[in-house]
């Protein structure tokens, strides 16, 4: 897997400078938008960029706006049946997620029979699972004030690639879904790529077919081709989702931009940031009624409320079709209520249809912005980093002008005033949505505290933590920075920690007296961590109470490691790690990841060791006390079973944030030795990376690792 970040940045100040212009709200020349592109452009941007922006709609368009609703596919997979359909469709209605607009009832592969095309040519559904066949499905979910979608594949149908096909049938599959009363139609490109296919003819001809069905029945058209190097291996430009934007605008209300988000049951945030910045790529031909598709939301499929809540943000500002993959009968309060947000929810469905760009440089922390209809500027202040952090930007950088701004989070409810820098306080892996708005008023002050920042304090000297690791007993010192954004003096703040419990905050020193316009303000405070204190992680989050009112910032997480090693020539893998994560499955300890066999490199088998895929961390807190770390690292001879491709990796040893040792790229069929010093070091990572060729098979071993403390 890689990252890949948006480039259009001519297209992207373009796009904020020209709607705030359609408002009436635009900057004066000398305040345009900065974006700055990060990462490679294509050898000819140029061109690539040449698109016009995409026409409006027709005024009968079947989507002006981006359409929502639930898809089966990560939720239910692809066995499910008509009652359980219906019942997903009846909780649509009865959660309140149809009135907000989640109004389409999408069946995804897995609808049809084993045998998908009868002797008449048409298509057919599991007679078992659909005893009264599709067109009475349809019927049932308009019984409910519902639409109804349906799934195909662009390519001929190949018994064991994919579950049905189309290629041969378009015009009369396109005249069958519409006969039997569907209203979208998604259309894959799994035995498509498997025919090698051109996409762009294969998705036009499917188009024309259910633009001229005999029905006259307006369809929406997704067109999904997920096919995405290297995901799926080595394919011509021409043939991936990363193309679709050259034609699909044309011809379908929907585009996906990348490969799935991920597996049945399972979507991580690290892939919805993947797919994101995909998605990011060419918002200029985005616009009503034709909208980029990262793919589906995947409310607790393996992601926190937060991430999902990011996840929610981020779609919304790309102008992206929401459409629920989980299962929302299953789906706790909490997870409802982020789908059901009027605000956010309002800034996706903005009849403007603008897909939002990002605002400056790519990083742990960006802003990404979106015009909307009524003059405001619809804001994303992106932390992805695994520790809160304060995200700003100004409202020159967004485009807009004037002394007074109204922000709405659109998240808390909150309604205050900024004198033109939008700030605020974001969790891990969070992301604040707000609304921001020119106005001529004054309102309460925009306060804003920025998450506890933490030191350890050593018997003499204060020593900087790696993401806030600490040991039972430590004391830590932290500080909280308030920064005043309104144009109204903010007078005697109080700040406060909350610790978990046992634990002493004492402040270092007074409280401000006052906060004045554009200031800020430092409140220090001493953490004492009590011995014996079990590992494992507890969150210290401050709160500031003022006259506008109360604040609470998002937590800093303090990591208590288990106790440093202690002895020459510790076995590493056999001491507690601070944690660990493996591409796929879990790291093993003294095996290879995933079968349970030794941890054999070139033909060598080593007692020890930690087996991981790529990416991988695995972190171990050394508290000082060790002087060396040797070992060696490899590509386990497992992959070998597999098949020749992939199965190769980087290895680096990471000390207190700084890269102590690294492999380069490792190949099978060798071991790679090394020895490190780590004198004074607290905090160790032993990080695998894919060597930029995607993850697949990539079986990494760190062998025989000791260390003496």
């Amino acid at each position: 897997m890689f990252t890949v970040r948006t480039w259009a940045a001519r297209t992207s100040a373009a796009l904020l400078t020209t709607a705030l212009a359609a408002t009436g709200l635009a900057a004066s020349a000398s305040a345009a938008p900065t974006t700055t592109a990060v990462g490679p452009a294509p050898a000819d941007a140029a061109s690539a960029a040449s698109p016009a922006p995409a026409p409006a709609p027709a005024s009968d368009s079947p989507s002006p706006t981006p359409y929502q609703g639930w898809n089966t596919y990560y939720g239910l997979g692809g066995d499910f049946t008509a009652d359980e359909v219906l019942d997903v469709a009846d909780f649509l209605v009865s959660s309140g997620l149809a009135d907000a607009g989640y109004d389409i009832v999408w069946l995804d592969g897995g609808w049809q029979d084993e045998v998908p095309r009868g002797d008449d040519g048409r298509l057919q559904g599991d007679a078992e699972r659909f005893p009264d066949g599709m067109a009475a499905l349809a019927d049932e979910i308009h019984d409910r004030g519902l639409r109804a979608g349906i799934y195909t594949d662009a390519g001929p149908y190949i018994p064991g690639t994919c579950g049905l096909g189309s290629g041969g049938h378009y015009q009369t599959d396109a005249d069958t879904f519409a006969e039997w009363g569907y209203d979208a139609v998604k259309v894959d490109f799994l035995c498509g790529i498997t025919a090698d296919l051109d996409p762009q003819e294969a998705f036009t001809a499917f188009a024309e077919a259910l633009r001229d069905n005999s029905s006259g029945r307006q369809m929406i058209f997704n067109l999904c081709n997920p096919v995405t190097s290297p995901d799926w291996g080595d394919y011509p430009e021409e043939q991936q989702s990363t193309w679709s934007w050259t034609y699909a605008p044309d011809i379908a209300e929907s585009w996906r931009t990348y490969t799935d988000v991920g597996f049945v049951g399972q979507i991580q945030f690290k892939d919805v940031l993947r797919n994101f910045d995909a998605n990011a790529r060419h918002p200029e031909v985005a616009g009503p009624g034709r909208f980029s598709d990262p793919d589906y939301l995947g409310p607790e499929l393996g992601m926190t409320t937060e991430e999902f809540r990011t996840q929610m943000s981020l779609w919304t500002v790309a102008a992206a079709p929401l459409v629920i993959s989980s299962d929302p009968r299953t789906l706790s309060q909490e997870s409802l209520d982020i789908l059901l947000d009027e605000d956010v929810l309002a800034i996706d469905q903005d009849r403007l249809g603008l897909q939002g760009t990002r605002v400056g440089a790519a990083g742990t922390t960006e802003t990404w912005a979106k015009p909307l209809a009524d003059g405001s500027v619809a804001v994303a202040l992106l932390n992805r980093g695994d520790r809160p952090a304060e995200v700003a930007a100004t409202a020159r950088d967004l485009g807009l002008r004037g002394r007074s701004f109204a922000v709405l989070d659109t998240w808390t409810d909150a309604r205050t005033q900024s004198s033109g820098t939008i700030r605020a306080a974001v969790p891990a892996h969070g992301a604040a949505l707000l609304r921001v708005t020119p106005a001529r008023h004054d309102g309460a002050p925009r306060l804003v505290a920025s998450p506890p920042a933490f030191a350890s304090v050593g018997a003499d000297a204060v020593t900087p933590t790696t993401d806030l690791l600490a040991a039972a007993g430590d004391r830590l010192t932290t500080e909280v920075t308030l920064h005043n954004d309104g144009g109204k003096a903010v007078r005697d703040p109080r700040v406060a920690l909350t610790v978990p419990s046992g634990w002493t905050a004492t402040a270092s020193g007074p409280a401000p007296r006052v906060v004045r316009p554009g200031g800020s303000a430092t409140v220090a405070f001493t953490v004492s961590v009590p011995a014996g204190t079990d590992t494992g992680g507890y969150d210290v989050a401050a709160s500031v109470t003022s006259g506008s009112g109360r604040l609470t910032t998002p937590p800093s997480r303090v990591t208590v490691a288990p106790g440093a090693p202690s002895g020459s020539d510790v076995v590493l893998s056999g001491h507690p790690w601070v944690s660990a994560s493996s591409g796929w499955l879990t790291p093993t300890v003294d095996q290879s990841v995933g079968g349970g066999s030794p941890l054999t490199v070139a033909g060598i088998v080593h007692k020890t060791g930690i087996g991981v895929a790529s990416p991988s961390h695995v972190r171990y807190y050394l508290g000082g006390a060790c002087t060396a770390l040797s070992g060696s690292v490899g590509i386990d001879d497992v992959v070998g079973t597999v098949g020749p491709e992939g199965g190769t990796a980087t290895f680096d040893v990471v000390g207190d944030g700084e890269t102590l040792w690294t492999s380069g790229t490792v190949e099978r069929g060798t071991a790679h030795p090394f020895t490190v010093d780590v004198t004074n070091i607290r905090d160790l990572t032993l990080r695998v990376g894919d060597a930029a060729d995607g993850g697949y098979n990539d079986r990494a071993d760190w062998l025989s690792l000791t260390t003496s403390c």
